[in-house]
């Protein structure tokens, strides 16, 4: 294996291609030599290299106590970057392909007295994966799942499996309507651990839902960013260990300027919301704009994504 950033980069085989919905595939990947992968925890994601320059994040579905495999849900997105269509069309049981080792910027407090899991669309991925692990632990949980119906539901027969705990709601039939979030959080007990991950309005409507709750009991994984990347520019960043000084200009993201000068910096979103791209701050106040560092880590400055945010002093060092 070799280090890229906060993971190390191994080989895998795609093993299997299964159809779990309209549009969404379910691709396995087991280790070369048939022994067992690096552990992860529910909530992490791996890093698929697609091709060069062309890396992208995926939730993990499975079980966290399987060490043989890994398995990531991919939809097709039509508007997107070019990552689930080259999934989706490129990829071939029997390939080799470079992956990262799981990252989790969503972790599941297995220890919570009780946990309230919310999914839209593909954001189901991670939350299937908590749910799993809930279950097994014996803890009290329930799901909340939407989609447009049951026919583009994916793992629909494995959620139903797990009886009254989650509760479907399918924009097509009879009696249904958005779900109500406010409902949803009322009356749940005070130290109630929350997660949601699904399309940006149910992230918003979650956020504010919760707003009165404590931050530390409420979790959000985010698949696209909620607002364009800001890439005002007008500072210096020092790389301490190359060396070298530039100035970011007006357009250009740290990660831009970073790239340009020929440093294998780790990426893959682009967008602030996977945390491939973390880097250590040294000295000077970031800009923040992730969605990855908790208020409380944003706060302490000691780490950015320089994929999406820039600085709110002149000077900003950086540990690469």
């Amino acid at each position: 294996m070799s280090a890229v950033g906060n993971a190390e980069i191994l080989s895998v085989r795609l093993h299997s291609i299964r159809y779990a919905a309209p549009d969404i595939n379910v691709y396995e990947f087991r280790p070369l030599d048939g022994g067992n992968l690096p552990p992860f925890t529910a909530g992490a994601h791996i890093d698929l290299h697609l091709a060069p320059g062309m890396v992208r994040s995926y939730s993990l579905m499975n079980s966290q106590d399987e060490r043989h495999r890994y398995a990531v849900a991919v939809k097709k997105e039509a508007n997107g970057r070019g990552g689930s269509k080259a999934v989706h069309d490129d990829l071939r049981v029997g390939q080799e392909l470079s992956i990262s080792t799981p990252l989790n910027n969503f972790p599941l407090n297995e220890s919570a007295s009780r946990s309230v899991l919310v999914a839209g669309g593909i954001g189901i991925t991670p939350i299937y994966c908590m749910a799993q692990c809930l279950n097994a632990l014996g803890c009290d949980w329930e799901l909340h799942y939407a989609a447009r119906s049951r026919k583009y539901a994916a793992f629909l027969s494995d959620l139903e499996a797990f009886g009254s705990r989650v509760r479907f709601h399918f924009d097509d039939e009879a009696g249904e309507s958005v779900m109500d979030m406010a409902a949803m959080v009322g009356g749940q007990p005070e130290a109630t651990h929350f997660y949601c991950c699904g399309p940006l309005p149910m992230m918003a409507a979650f956020e504010e839902a919760l707003a009165e709750r404590p931050d530390e009991y409420v979790h959000l994984e985010y698949f696209k960013a909620a607002a364009p990347v800001i890439a005002e520019g007008g500072y210096e960043v020092v790389l301490q260990r190359s060396g070298q000084t530039v100035t970011i200009e007006p357009g250009q993201t740290i990660l831009d300027a970073v790239l340009a000068l020929g440093i294998d910096a780790p990426f893959s979103c682009m967008e602030g919301i996977c945390g491939s791209c973390e880097v250590k701050v040294i000295e000077g106040i970031p800009d923040h704009h992730d969605f990855v560092l908790s208020k409380e880590e944003q706060a302490k400055n000691e780490k950015t994504m320089i994929c999406c945010s820039g600085s709110r002093t002149p000077r900003l060092v950086l540990d690469l």
